[in-house]
């Protein structure tokens, strides 16, 4: 059974990796993504040579917000 937070990726081609900006503003804009997979989206951010400054505060923002919005 698939996790909500990966039936919104499902357009995306099955063999063909979806960039790092898609997958973190796909589980930000999904409020039931576990925090182990926004920490794990944010680790691969950090990990990435790309300067993604913005989408660091985004993602950021993300993991602190409240649950209940």
């Amino acid at each position: 059974m698939p996790q909500p937070a990966q039936t919104n990726l499902k357009t995306l081609a099955a063999n063909e990796p979806a960039p790092l900006r898609v997958l973190i503003d796909a589980a930000v804009q999904d409020r039931t993504t576990p925090i182990s997979r926004l920490l794990r989206l944010m680790a691969a951010l950090d990990a990435d040579t790309n300067d993604n400054e913005n989408l660091r505060h985004v993602l950021r923002a993300r993991i602190g917000a409240p649950l209940s919005v």
